[in-house]
């Protein structure tokens, strides 16, 4: 395991340079899990590019903050970890509130962005009432009080199933991160609007949702890429908010030609 330790706590992650990379992908996690749900797409990626993922704050391993903590803290981690591994340029995959942060690195440091992976995300996402009514939840019933909601809207009714291991490991996950460290990336997300700022990305973007995403919706997902200069959008079938975990061959497929492409 390793540990970075930035003006706000440890982070947790993980470095795997190549020799001969291509470049570096740095993917960022959502709301409740931990980087473990980028292992497929790192497994089949590392051979060609360097690699860092990390447990975003009061996710995971990464230690805690007992107080508000805004998106532009989520990001300043983000550029620390970059600047302390020595990476000048990558490319920001994100999922999610992972997809806000990466964003928010493309707006307030452009230089050291080469490209976006926006994944089920958005500009801005869901309603200020949403969240305070998730967060008020939290608070007073704990994470395990909105799991079947929360795996719904993650993952199709197919994927879903009590047979399916993986489906059980993921409900695992999601009960066993902090409902503290929870609720205050729900209040950062409820914060956060990057609906006017999205039209400064310059870099090449790709936006991608799950055809059953009911967190990010796909018409959200199309709404983030129309607004921003030249990017595109694709489509995942038969997958919902987390794509990387239920359709990972699908998703690993889309983000290779997506570079192939655009960084050649």
């Amino acid at each position: 395991m390793d540990f970075m330790e930035t003006s706000n706590g440890a982070l947790h992650y993980e470095y795997l340079p190549c020799s001969n990379a291509k470049g570096t992908l740095v993917f960022v996690n959502s709301l409740g899990t931990d980087y473990r749900i980028w292992d497929a797409p790192v497994g089949a990626l590392q051979s060609e590019y360097s690699i860092v993922r990390y447990d975003k704050r009061m996710h995971g391993l990464s230690s805690h903050c007992h107080r508000p903590y805004p998106m532009e803290e989520h990001i300043k981690d983000l550029k620390e970890l970059l600047q302390a591994l020595q990476i000048e340029k990558a490319i920001i995959c994100g999922l999610s509130v992972g997809g806000m942060i990466a964003q928010g690195l493309a707006f307030s440091d452009p230089e050291q962005v080469g490209a976006l992976i926006l994944c089920d995300t958005g500009h801005k996402i869901g309603t200020r009432e949403l969240w305070q009514d998730r967060i008020k939840q939290v608070e007073a019933e704990g994470l395990s009080s909105m799991m079947d909601a929360v795996m719904e809207r993650w993952f199709t009714k197919e994927f879903r199933k009590s047979s399916n291991p993986l489906y059980s490991g993921c409900r695992a996950m999601f009960e066993r991160q902090d409902p503290m460290g929870y609720s205050a990336t729900c209040a950062a997300i409820r914060d956060a609007d990057y609906s006017d700022a999205r039209a400064l990305i310059k870099v090449p973007t790709l936006c991608v949702v799950g055809d059953h995403d009911l967190a990010t919706p796909e018409s959200l997902v199309r709404e983030l890429a129309d607004g921003i200069p030249n990017s595109e959008f694709a489509l995942i079938k038969n997958a919902g908010h987390i794509p990387c975990v239920e359709a990972p061959e699908i998703f690993t497929d889309i983000l290779t030609d997506f570079l192939n492409k655009r960084l050649s």
